[in-house]
């Protein structure tokens, strides 16, 4: 037979080792190995080397590559990227699969110490360098990082490999939950110490938001208190787990705390920052705790809590993600992550329109006692109460081709200058004069006033090649404590948004709400609010809020 399979085309070969790739959708193409351990000939026609053509229709075949082929170049998702990354993946199917990484052989050993304080205690480890806990690490971040990808590139496929084959949904839960957990939440809490945050704590994060189901967290009472329990801590503990990178204060970045770091991706060498985690903690931790007493229409949470085609197919779009994929990339890049350009990771328009949601607080003691220094407990302990609020927003835009009357001459408008970061980035004192197809921005530190336009005319203006500069935000709202105004910016490197919120009567005070738009047509606000009398460089009182568009 090994010879007689020999003399058959290459054409034809070709379509067979195709078709026992592909008999099994799920998992790598084990149904390969015999094939090409045939004979010698087999294993020069058939391996990757020789033939990565076959090996990217395979992987065309497993796992989604539109995402791919519309934000990397062409080179970089060419045959032999296909056939290189098919390659990664099947390494990182088996890996979750036999669940390698979801726990932490050290655990019980390292506690709450670093890797270098690890490493000094192996010695000649430490001499050299290296020590099993770095490499364990170093595998660990490949693999989070590479579901995370994966998962931002989804149609369908990714998601279909992760969950069914690989077992992801178990993976994460023995990542969070297991005494050894490679997540260390675990073995922090048991000594009642705030977990640490990290690059892995924040994309495992970011991978159980992406890969939740209410449902099996709800028969279960016990998995319920001990998920809620971790999400409650990083969705309220603003103290210790920031909502953006960089820090939020800075409208313009002038540094670049989180170094990034190189993933190989297809044939390219992505240089990414993990998105903080907060944003993820409160969208699962409001999701899993209204599921209680809300039903699944009551709000969009980007999950398809209910087995229907529409939903799932709303989830199951990669362009979803542009956003935050691009946010990946931007905050990564120092040249974006501290320039004045809006970058792909918000879309201009996201926000126009009316949003429902909720606000959440707890009790001002308590939180008083967090900043004191009390321990994670009395968080998990604490009341947390929530009011449910409607947002009606408008966006303006300043775009490279807009114009100013300066003096005697005609020049570029420039955007509002950086301001105060408890007001949404507005500087203190400016006016601002709503028009039905413009805003008025009237800073105290010029004579003319910026013109920035609405969003109906901005799409006139976009045809002619205009390039957003600058988003504004004006806006109003209700909650059952008063009527409100909205008025902030987006920030450009990262489409972080900050909206500034004073009551109508003035009895309620001024608040701040920070956040991020997770997802594109079907995505929601997610973040924090503050209070505004705390000095915007010191903790202050904080609660979360998720915002969804109105259907």
């Amino acid at each position: 037979m090994p010879h007689r399979l020999g003399i058959i085309p290459l054409e034809v070969l070709e379509h067979i080792a195709f078709f026992v790739a592909t008999q099994d959708e799920l998992g790598p193409p084990s149904g390969l190995i015999p094939l090409i351990s045939a004979n010698r000939k087999m294993a020069s026609l058939l391996s990757p080397s020789a033939n990565p053509h076959l090996y990217a229709r395979i992987f065309a075949y497993k796992f989604d590559t539109g995402a791919a082929r519309r934000r990397l170049t062409r080179a970089d998702v060419s045959t032999t990227g296909l056939c290189a990354e098919l390659q990664r993946r099947c390494i990182l199917l088996k890996r979750i699969r036999a669940k390698l990484d979801s726990t932490f052989p050290f655990s019980d050993k390292v506690g709450d110490a670093t890797a270098h304080d690890v490493c000094k205690e192996v010695g000649d480890a430490a001499a050299r360098g290296v020590c099993k806990l770095h490499q364990e690490d170093d595998l660990l971040s490949k693999v989070l990082w590479s579901a995370y990808l994966m998962m931002l590139e989804n149609d369908g496929k990714n998601e279909k490999q992760l969950r069914e084959y690989a077992g992801l949904d178990g993976w994460l839960k023995e990542f969070w939950f297991a005494p050894t957990g490679a997540s260390r939440v675990m073995s922090a809490l048991s000594k009642d110490s705030w977990p640490a945050k990290s690059e892995n704590m924040s994309l495992g994060m970011w991978l159980f938001w992406l890969m939740l189901k209410p449902e099996d967290y709800m028969q279960d009472d016990a998995k319920f208190r001990e998920a809620t329990g971790i999400l409650k801590l990083v969705a309220l503990g603003a103290h210790h787990y920031p909502l953006c990178y960089p820090i939020w204060t800075d409208f313009i970045p002038t540094r670049r705390l989180h170094p990034p770091t190189a993933v190989q991706h297809y044939l390219s060498t992505l240089y990414v920052v993990a998105p903080a985690p907060s944003a993820a903690a409160i969208l699962s931790y409001l999701t899993l705790t209204n599921k209680l007493s809300a039903s699944p229409e009551s709000m969009n949470y980007m999950k398809p809590l209910a087995p229907t085609v529409a939903t799932s197919a709303k989830t199951r779009d990669s362009k979803e993600w542009d956003g935050d994929w691009a946010r990946t990339l931007s905050i990564g890049d120092a040249q974006l992550a501290m320039g004045n350009t809006l970058t792909a990771a918000f879309k201009p328009g996201s926000l126009e329109g009316v949003w429902e949601g909720l606000f959440t607080y707890t009790e001002f003691t308590a939180y008083a006692a967090l900043l004191s220094g009390a321990p994670p407990i009395t968080l998990q302990h604490s009341l947390v109460a929530q009011h449910r609020q409607t947002w009606k927003l408008r966006e303006y835009h300043l775009d490279e081709k807009s114009t100013s009357q300066e003096g005697n001459g005609t020049a570029t408008a420039v955007p509002l200058s950086p301001g105060n970061p408890a007001r949404g980035y507005v500087p203190n004192g400016t006016h601002v004069r709503e028009g039905p197809t413009h805003l008025e921005i009237i800073d105290p530190g010029r004579k003319k006033p910026h013109i920035y336009h609405s969003l109906a005319s901005l799409a006139a203006r976009r045809e002619n090649g205009a390039r957003v500069k600058d988003v504004f935000i004006t806006g109003e709202g209700h909650s059952a404590w008063g009527q409100f105004n909205l008025l902030g910016r987006v920030r450009p490197c990262d489409g972080f948004i900050s909206l500034s919120k004073e009551y109508v009567d003035g009895d309620r005070g001024k608040w701040l709400y920070r956040g991020y738009l997770v997802g594109d047509a079907n995505g929601n606000l997610a973040g924090r609010w503050r209070d505004t009398l705390t000095p915007p460089h010191v903790a202050g009182y904080e609660g979360c809020f998720v915002m969804s568009r109105r259907r």
